[in-house]
């Protein structure tokens, strides 16, 4: 299947509103401590909202009133409806606020925005994901999604990567994964203690063991712009061509639907036509300085 732009993933109005800028209210189900600054919400629906279909990759805008608002990546399975799950780091004003969210706290949901992970192109080749940090969470519901339907790829190579082993998201999700036998999950950290037994070392050094056909693959990135970049050149030097790598990028979003202009990436408007792109549409731009 070709690698071409999907058209999966459009902008669309908000759970039960009729404009894309109006938010709907949901509250906090379920809340899990991740790592020291990162947790899970599961957000239910409140009143006659209701929680909309998603593409993996999707992300929505969420706010705590009065906290300002910010765009987190849709990281639950997409498989199951009636519920949006997001994992959130703690770093701003606005995210600091959503992590801090008790069960049974309200929290302002507009979206699914964006444009997903091409899945569909996915049919009959290997995959390759490669994953850094908090990107494991956008990457969680295209991993459940090609472990849902195993039999229509080919091999399934994960690696994701972290600085420390208590900065690893997701870690029973990962043990359980990890003990698949139809897919290979590789997890590295930069640095670790004596009580660590996996590999330590920065995701790029695990490209030459990854295992796939560079003829008849596709790989997709998320983490880090210096680490999509260098993980995307290691898997051309093994062959796979640009136009078969997508990046998932989330720069300065703040409307959600094209309309600020905040998060312009050269010729895109990184919530309109991304979060999801083409490396090799991207390549260029990602080196240029300051842009």
């Amino acid at each position: 299947m070709s690698t071409a732009r999907e058209p999966e993933g459009p902008v669309a109005p908000s759970p039960g509103h009729g404009s894309p800028l109006e938010p709907a209210p949901f509250t906090v189900r379920a809340r899990a401590q991740d790592t020291r600054d990162t947790v899970t919400l599961a957000l239910a629906p409140t009143g006659g909202t209701g929680v909309r279909p998603f593409q993996p990759g999707q992300f929505n805008m969420l706010s705590v009133p009065g906290r300002g608002e910010v765009a987190i990546s849709i990281s639950g399975d997409p498989g199951r409806a009636g519920e949006w799950v997001h994992t959130v780091r703690s770093l701003g004003l606005a995210t600091q606020a959503l992590a801090g969210s008790a069960v049974g706290s309200l929290v302002a949901v507009r979206g699914p925005y964006g444009r997903g992970w091409p899945v569909e192109s996915a049919g009959g080749k290997d995959v390759v994901i490669v994953a850094g940090g908090v990107g494991l969470a956008p990457v969680r519901p295209l991993v459940l999604e090609l472990l849902r339907h195993r039999d229509r790829i080919g091999r399934l190579e994960v690696t994701y990567g972290a600085r420390t082993p208590e900065d690893l998201l997701y870690a029973s999700e990962l043990a359980e994964w990890r003990r698949r036998t139809d897919a290979r999950f590789q997890v590295t950290v930069d640095a670790a203690g004596r009580d660590w037994y996996g590999d330590v070392g920065v995701v790029t050094q695990r490209i030459p063991d990854t295992r796939f056909d560079g003829r008849n693959a596709i790989a997709y990135l998320c983490g880090p712009e210096i680490m999509m970049r260098l993980t995307a050149e290691a898997l051309e030097a093994r062959g796979l061509p640009r136009e078969a790598i997508w990046v998932s990028l989330e720069r300065t979003m703040q409307c959600g639907v094209g309309l600020c202009g905040h998060c312009q990436l050269g010729p895109y408007l990184l919530c309109r036509d991304g979060p999801v792109l083409p490396y090799g549409d991207l390549a260029p731009l990602l080196r240029i300085r300051g842009l």
